[in-house]
């Protein structure tokens, strides 16, 4: 069963599948350029606040998880993980 957390996400994650079907009905019936622009920027908004939360979902349970576990070995790969993810960020 998912989570009140998980629900959210995948609520919003399925919004944001429908914009993108929006977008390509948009292309198929070649609506203005801007418009499709301006529903292509929404849709990156929307999933940099996906994101936003998973992000936080993560840092505040699995990276907590493996800091008051006392594992140092967990500690280091979450710690690892985040850093990659934040590498790849910057690109």
């Amino acid at each position: 069963m998912a989570t009140t957390k998980q629900q959210s996400s995948l609520n919003r994650l399925k919004r944001i599948e429908g914009q993108v079907r929006g977008i390509a009905r948009m292309v198929e019936e070649d609506r203005y350029c801007i418009d499709i622009l301006h529903q292509i920027q929404a849709v990156k908004s929307a999933i940099a606040r996906a994101e936003s939360e998973i992000l936080k979902d993560h840092a505040s349970h699995c990276v907590a998880e493996a800091i008051n576990s006392g594992n140092q070995k967990a500690q280091a790969e979450k710690v690892s993980e985040l850093v990659d993810l934040f590498d790849k960020l910057k690109r």
